[in-house]
């Protein structure tokens, strides 16, 4: 099995971070090393075998922080599995259907040929940071709505995953 995994993230509440904690963890399990960091504080992906990228949305857009990491490691990142995660409706619509990724995950999709992508439902809570984040709030709509137990299920399938390209490349 691929030994180390770096779970890369933006986020500006921490919900995205939540979520990118809970994907180690459960690499963990699965006999993984896994590391979740936040994506502006790492300077090389070199020490990982796998990546995982992760963003709140906002405004239709995935996390500046998410995509500066993506820009900057480009050329590492094609030479290693890795999947993206979006995170941020705030109703039930991420456990109701696949949202597909917005633009600019979809063009790192197909620059990147990333192995997946799924868009979890989001977080925003009373105290959260920013003008239209507490718009939101005031008027009702905030909530949580992620779904751990999806989480957990989607890095379990990362985890098979590098288990079963780890058996191929042994056979060679």
């Amino acid at each position: 099995m691929a030994e180390t995994v770096l779970v890369a993230y933006g986020t500006t509440n921490g919900s995205t971070a939540e979520i990118a904690e809970t994907i180690a963890e459960t690499l963990r399990e699965g006999g993984l090393t896994a590391r979740a960091l936040p994506a502006r504080s790492v300077t090389s992906v070199a020490p990982y075998d796998a990546v995982v990228v992760g963003g709140g949305l906002y405004a239709g857009r995935w996390h500046k922080d998410a995509r500066g990491f993506v820009r900057r490691h480009r050329a590492e990142l094609a030479h290693r599995p890795v999947w993206l995660f979006s995170s941020g409706p705030l109703d039930s619509s991420a456990a109701d259907r696949d949202i597909p990724p917005v633009r600019g995950v979809r063009r790192t999709m197909n620059k990147l040929d990333v192995q997946g992508h799924i868009t979890f439902g989001g977080c925003l809570k009373e105290g959260a940071k920013g003008r239209i984040a507490k718009m939101i709030i005031s008027s009702g709509k905030g909530g949580d709505f992620r779904d751990f137990g999806v989480i957990e299920e989607w890095a379990k399938g990362i985890a098979a995953s590098l288990a079963h390209v780890q058996r191929l490349s042994g056979q060679l």
